[in-house]
């Protein structure tokens, strides 16, 4: 018969077992992701002298960037209902937004000056997340930026981030919206690639 002392200690050991390969036991935690990632950016940054530079350097922060963002999650949130009106053409609208949101990241990553980014509270629900942060160091006063971020296959991917109380997501929804009175969603997708290119 099994003693108790070694029932226990096998029991022990099963319970580490689960806990060492429990799906995301010791994964990250949103802010600490996010900080990963944010960190990479700044480290290729703090190597930046000039526009031409983060032109260099554009397929390197895109690799950086890309598996923290949730692209498809902003582009469907940007388009609210007429995103059913797409009709088949969902991956063509995620890819232009995409390209859209990428060159207005490169236009803003081009101004940094060195600014320190302070992590805040973060709150956890489930498998959503809001890590708030703040740019501090520039001139004027620090710029809050808060990030929502949802779990997908372990990863803390933003779909939406608020600057200074203003959605990003929110923000290209009224944008796309007031487009979308006069034109039609092929006209919205011209006029994306537009910007993208630089016409």
């Amino acid at each position: 018969m099994m003693s108790a002392t070694y029932r226990y200690l096998n029991l022990g050991f099963i319970a580490l077992v689960l806990l060492t390969f429990a799906p995301n036991a010791h994964a990250e935690s949103p802010k600490e992701q996010l900080q990963d990632t944010i960190d990479s950016v700044i480290k290729v940054l703090r190597t930046v002298q000039s526009r031409e530079d983060i032109d260099k350097n554009r397929e390197t922060l895109r690799q950086i960037l890309q598996p923290r963002f949730d692209y498809a999650a902003m582009a469907q949130q940007s388009l609210g209902n007429r995103w059913v009106d797409l009709n088949g053409k969902e991956k063509e609208f995620v890819a232009v937004f995409t390209d859209f949101l990428e060159n207005s990241y490169m236009n803003t990553l081009g101004s940094y000056r060195g600014e320190k980014v302070v992590y805040d509270r973060d709150r956890i629900d489930g498998e959503s997340a809001e890590v708030d942060t703040r740019l501090v160091g520039g001139e004027g006063t620090p710029i809050k930026i808060g990030y929502k971020l949802h779990l997908r296959s372990g990863q803390w991917m933003v779909y939406d981030a608020v600057i200074d109380d203003v959605s990003i997501v929110g923000n290209y929804r009224s944008q796309f919206a007031r487009v979308l009175r006069t034109a039609s969603l092929k006209e919205l997708l011209q006029s994306l690639r537009a910007k993208v290119s630089g016409h």
